[in-house]
């Protein structure tokens, strides 16, 4: 379909880069937007974003128009990942903000899950309207997910935060302290973020930069390997699904190290790990494809590693009132080694 084919294969990363240069344009605007407004009410917006795009892309009339719902889907996907991992590690304390690479851990899912969905589904639109369809189920998070207490607070909006604490507070069977009625947030004026913020002190502009390049070099290699790996071997559908099952014992060997030995350690080790095995991939024969699966199969597994520390340290270097911002800024960076990707 479109004619993609021949001389116009390489219309097909076009695709691949397309989208995420959707996910890029949406850190930019719905990462400022979820700071500003609230992230409850961008993540559903986004969800509904994404579902409709995703209709729309797969009974695209011509390949301009399915090119053009493929961006906008890429920036309400972008909207989704954000504000759904801003608010789980806000609301579960800064002691427990590990609970995000479980989050991570269901994105495993989902890749082991699509190559069934594409072995039993013969046609790229139904594919699409798989994948699509199941984002208005997320609207009713409505009715289960609460906003925030942290970004209620820092907007000035203490009656909410603390209403939505006692509810949480009641749920999970704890008292909660009648100290917790005199919050007040700081006496400096509600600000809404900008770059600036990030790059203010040395501090922050050193912790931005090295976010920035962790998220670069982590999606580049991420998305090379997912692409491509189905290549080297003989079953795509199997291949797909070896490569996203490896990403388990990644998140479960972050859950076990990752609090008793820090983030810096894992980290180094991870992406040293996937350097080495891409490039013992790239002089490996063609001839021995079982070879070239398994060295890139460890490289998958280092750099979900590195990929998974990466979302995790990004939130605990901001404070809340930039969290959101900071995770989307530095996350473009992802964005950027998506775009670049396909055509390596």
């Amino acid at each position: 379909q479109y004619d993609l084919v021949c001389g116009n294969a390489w219309m097909l990363d076009l695709s691949q880069a397309i989208l995420n240069l959707g996910f890029l344009a949406g850190a930019f605007t719905l990462g400022y937007a979820a700071d500003r407004y609230g992230r409850i009410l961008i993540y559903l917006l986004s969800c509904l974003g994404v579902g409709i795009c995703g209709i729309i892309v797969a009974f695209a009339p011509n390949f301009t128009v399915f090119l053009i719902f493929r961006f906008l889907q890429g920036v309400f996907g972008k909207g989704t990942w954000m504000t759904c991992y801003v608010i789980v590690t806000e609301i579960v304390g800064s002691d427990q903000r590990i609970v995000g690479i479980v989050i991570q851990m269901f994105f495993t899912l989902g890749i082991m899950i699509l190559p069934g969905i594409a072995y039993l589904v013969p046609t790229w639109q139904g594919i699409q309207l798989a994948i699509s369809l199941p984002n208005f189920l997320f609207l009713l998070y409505y009715w289960v997910v609460p906003e925030s207490p942290r970004w209620l607070l820092t907007r000035k909006k203490g009656e909410k935060a603390l209403k939505i604490m006692h509810n949480i507070a009641k749920h999970n069977g704890k008292y909660l302290s009648p100290h917790y009625s005199e919050i007040t947030v700081s006496n400096e004026e509600v600000s809404n973020p900008s770059f600036l913020d990030l790059v203010r002190t040395p501090k922050m502009r050193r912790n931005t930069l090295i976010l920035m390049y962790a998220w670069f070099t982590s999606a580049l290699i991420y998305q090379g390997l997912v692409m491509r790996l189905g290549i080297v071997g003989g079953n795509l559908y199997l291949d797909f699904f070896i490569s996203g099952a490896v990403e388990l014992p990644a998140a479960l060997l972050i859950l076990v190290t990752i609090d008793r030995i820090g983030r810096r350690l894992p980290f180094g080790i991870s992406n040293i790990v996937a350097g080495i095995a891409c490039l013992i991939t790239a002089f490996l024969p063609e001839d021995i494809p079982w070879l070239k699966t398994t060295v890139a199969t460890l490289g998958r597994l280092g750099i979900t590693m590195a990929f998974e520390i990466v979302y995790l340290v990004n939130t605990e270097l901001y404070p809340t009132t930039l969290r959101n911002f900071g995770v989307s800024l530095c996350s473009s960076l992802c964005d950027l080694g998506g775009i670049i990707a396909p055509f390596l």
